[in-house]
């Protein structure tokens, strides 16, 4: 036994330190406290005074804050108390601990914080804790600060999807407020119901001063965002209509060369990179490559040229003028005969209105494509999440968005 005491490092209310045994050469400290008679002991469910004593004597063993770099056990003796308001027998409450851990709550609140800067599997070694543990309480504690949606200030969204897993096997909707840049909402699919159930928890007020939505060409968000907020002017993303578009200079790039001679095949063999990247980042002698495939294939240039001019429309700040470059696009690309340039061109016509909309709200989802980055980040920090709403609350914490100075 140790003359030391350590009872100063455990300010507990309704409780007293009563013994002590300190061990220098075993992992921790054991502290015994039993109920400090000069309170009436609490309900731990309604927080009311007892109606009497139900009985005493039990005793349980909890884990507290590392103590000198040691464990610190506390075995508390409590009683069962008769509840006149619930009309049962119950467990005092303790102010330090709640009845069903086995851990006190400032080392719960220790562990949530380290948990926004380490892994879970770091966190559980760091303090010796089962994962399953830590999970919990960080679960808990991410619930208590982002489980509710909250739906202020919104005005401007900016709507994408993410894959959960590799092969597209599973998707979560991502909403983002614009202007603040926190993630307002995460939920599973990309279907009319996911965001049905994203409106449901908005009064039709908050619906109203949505003013503007970004996305792709996405057929059932569209549809929603026209049910929910039919004042919302829908954009649509820049990013997203040439990420279509790569896919018609893909296929027409497949069938020329399948049509080409052995000595044009080389030139166009795995020049899928150059046809569809921004030619500023491409490397000297790929630019090169680039102008001699360009130069070899009539058209492939043509694509290429058309793929450049289609971004050449989002530069336009007045509607008319958009109209016209949209329309003269829509002109050229029918000089290029396939498939799939005929129905990307009525794609474009279906979804004109969101093209022109820009010019009244210049805005993307690029914002979310650099979200996303960090949420797939955070997946693989923490070796993924089998649960999709701890994630979803994970990645909520990790972008509040700007704080407001007003």
């Amino acid at each position: 036994m140790s003359s030391l005491s350590v009872a100063a490092y455990f300010p507990f209310t309704r409780v007293k330190v009563v013994a002590q045994a300190v061990h220098p050469d075993s992992r921790g400290a054991l502290l015994y406290l039993e109920p400090d008679q000069r309170f009436r002991p609490l309900c731990h469910e309604c927080g009311r005074p007892s109606g009497g004593i139900h009985s005493s004597g039990h005793r349980r063993h909890i884990r507290d804050l590392p103590l000198a770099g040691r464990h610190a056990w506390l075995q508390i003796s409590y009683r069962k108390i008769w509840c006149e308001a619930c009309r049962k027998a119950r467990v005092e409450r303790l102010e330090f601990a709640d009845a069903s851990q086995r851990i006190t709550l400032r080392l719960a609140r220790y562990a949530y914080e380290l948990c926004k800067l380490m892994t879970i599997a770091d966190v559980a070694r760091h303090l010796d804790l089962d994962r399953k543990t830590v999970t919990a309480i960080e679960y808990e504690g991410l619930q208590k600060e982002f489980g509710a949606t909250d739906y202020s200030d919104l005005r401007i969204l900016a709507i994408d999807e993410i894959s959960l897993h590799k092969g597209q096997l599973g998707y979560m909707t991502v909403v983002l407020d614009y202007e603040s840049g926190r993630v307002v909402w995460m939920g599973e699919g990309r279907n009319k119901e996911t965001l049905d159930a994203f409106f449901a928890g908005m009064s039709q007020e908050q619906k109203d001063g949505i003013q503007a939505v970004a996305l792709d060409m996405w057929e059932a968000f569209v549809n929603r965002i026209q049910h929910h907020c039919p004042h919302a002017q829908i954009v649509f993303d820049l990013f997203h209509l040439v990420k279509g578009f790569g896919e018609v200079i893909d296929e027409v790039r497949r069938e020329e060369y399948r049509k080409a001679h052995k000595q044009d095949r080389a030139v166009i063999k795995g020049s899928r990179y150059l046809l569809l990247s921004n030619v500023d980042n491409l490397r000297p002698e790929q630019r090169l490559s680039l102008e001699k495939l360009l130069a070899t294939n009539q058209r492939l240039n043509a694509v290429y040229v058309l793929k450049d001019q289609l971004k050449v429309i989002y530069r336009y700040s007045r509607r008319k003028q958009a109209k016209t470059a949209l329309d003269d696009w829509c002109a050229m690309a029918e000089g290029v005969d396939h498939p799939l340039m005929r129905r990307f061109i009525g794609r474009l016509r279906f979804f004109e209105y969101g093209i022109l909309n820009h010019c009244d709200h210049p805005i993307g989802t690029s914002p979310l494509e650099g979200v996303n980055n960090k949420i797939k980040l955070i997946k693989r920090k923490g070796y993924g999440y089998h649960d999709p709403e701890h994630f979803a609350l994970k990645v909520k914490q990790a972008f509040r968005g700007k704080e407001s100075t007003n």
